[in-house]
């Protein structure tokens, strides 16, 4: 069946990617079912929110939003489009949210992390944005990726065996939990459908869906 809804994280927050061929109504239909099978994921969290894939009236954005807050505990900060000054008012909004945010459960980083980088953080970790294929991550606590993993990820650096690596997007080069290793020479190979967790399971590493909320995961700093 075709995936007429496509959710992904950027720099800013969601980018929600609709199928330019699909019915409107079908459309909001699959919405719906898309933000209620992850809402449990995502938890009650504030969010900017980007519309992409198809051109839509302001009703229609307005509609779409409504069916997110009503299938989610999601609440959406602002709708950003092209207009340079509302991205910039959505941008000091999720801004404001994350400081709040960082000051109890953790680190966050904005942006998408290219091949030949490094990010190390002493805390948790939360990616908006994508990791891609030779970009590296080093946690001592747990990594949750709101965009693709393609590159490589370490949790648990201090020797911790129940951190976890989240991401919504799974085809990862390397996966490394405090010294439990997996390594994935087939190259953009998906490890699972939609949001996943790996985790440390009889001395190796395990990868399922998951619909966790991902907050629940920074009690384990």
């Amino acid at each position: 069946m075709k995936n007429t809804v496509v959710i992904k994280g950027n720099k800013s927050g969601m980018t929600v990617i609709l199928d330019p061929e699909a019915a409107y109504e079908t459309l909001l239909l699959d919405i719906a079912a898309k933000f209620e099978e992850s809402a449990r994921f995502w938890g009650s969290v504030q969010m900017t929110l980007t519309l992409a894939g198809r051109p839509l009236t302001p009703e229609q954005e307005f509609e779409i939003v409504n069916v997110i807050t009503e299938h989610s505990q999601i609440e959406i900060l602002c709708l950003v489009d092209q207009d340079i000054n509302r991205i910039r008012r959505c941008e000091r909004a999720l801004k404001n949210r994350l400081m709040e945010l960082s000051s109890n459960t953790g680190q966050f980083f904005r942006g998408n992390l290219k091949a030949g980088e490094l990010l190390e953080t002493e805390t948790s970790l939360v990616v908006i944005g994508d990791v891609e294929k030779g970009a590296r991550i080093i946690s001592r606590g747990n990594v949750v990726i709101l965009g693709d993993l393609h590159g490589s990820v370490t949790a648990g650096a201090s020797g911790n065996e129940k951190t976890v690596i989240v991401a919504l997007d799974m085809a990862p080069q390397q996966l490394k939990i405090s010294e439990v290793q997996a390594v994935y020479p087939e190259k953009g190979k998906r490890l699972g459908k939609g949001p996943s967790i790996a985790y440390v399971e009889n001395q190796g590493i395990c990868v399922k869906n998951t619909k966790k909320n991902i907050f629940d995961l920074f009690k384990y700093n």
